[in-house]
């Protein structure tokens, strides 16, 4: 025969639990306030929080969700004092999985996360219109992805710690376009360059200039030479 008991208890830790117990381990569902205010309100299992439970920070954060072994494990909602707010999965205290995270100021991410970390593929669309939809590396835009702006330009290509880094396609509203290499957001390395009006650059570029060896493309005539800084030299 299993016994319930429901009390009051001060622990040596200094929390006060109140709730149910089982033998002596907490068990079942229980309120547990800790000295310095935070409190964790939901069900136990064996002297830990075990089910569905809700954590409110010393310092007003909530965490209300799913938790195994005193950790937010499984499906929950992180809400911070501040404002931000993330709503997904979580293993072992850690936002892991796909999960939704989203700012006061109205950006918001939806992806995966792996130890805390945007991780993996996600979007991320922030207040002023600009989206950016592909893979992510510890927080940062690493990999391939299309950004988009409000005002109609778009990128579609090579990423590496937030910048347009490898190769790519970059075109704009008013019909230009350039598709090649980029290094930490500038044309270098070797690309093409379409005014959209029949006008053609091709070849090399160094930090955003035409640079090297190239063909320029005009009124259906080819002229080739060097370049030095997007000025032809011969």
């Amino acid at each position: 025969m299993i016994i319930w008991i429901f009390c009051k208890s001060l622990l040596l830790s200094g929390a006060v639990y109140t709730g149910q117990w089982r033998g002596n381990s907490r068990y079942g569902y229980g309120i547990q306030v800790w000295p310095d205010g935070a409190q964790y309100k939901g069900e136990w299992k064996h002297n830990k929080a075990n089910g569905n439970g809700t954590f409110i920070h010393a310092n007003g954060d909530v965490y209300e969700g799913e938790w195994e072994n005193d950790m937010a494990n499984g499906y929950g909602i992180y809400q911070h004092i501040e404002g931000p707010k993330y709503e997904g999965n979580w293993l072992n205290d850690k936002q892991h999985g796909f999960g939704i995270e989203c700012w006061p100021d109205g950006s918001f991410y939806e992806g995966d996360y792996y130890n805390s970390y945007k991780q993996g593929k996600g979007k991320y669309v922030w207040n002023t219109g600009q989206i950016y939809t592909g893979e992510w590396v510890q927080n940062q835009i690493s990999g391939y992805g299309c950004m988009t702006w409000p005002d109609g330009r778009k990128y579609q290509g090579e990423f590496h710690n937030g910048t347009m880094h490898g190769r790519g396609l970059y075109t704009w509203p008013d019909g230009r376009k350039y598709q090649g290499q980029y290094f930490r957001d500038q044309k270098h390395g070797y690309g093409l360059y379409d005014w959209g009006d029949g006008k053609k650059f091709e070849g090399e570029w160094e930090f955003g200039k035409q640079h090297g060896k190239g063909c320029l493309s005009l009124n259906e005539q080819n002229f080739i030479g060097q370049w030095n800084k997007g000025r032809r030299i011969n």
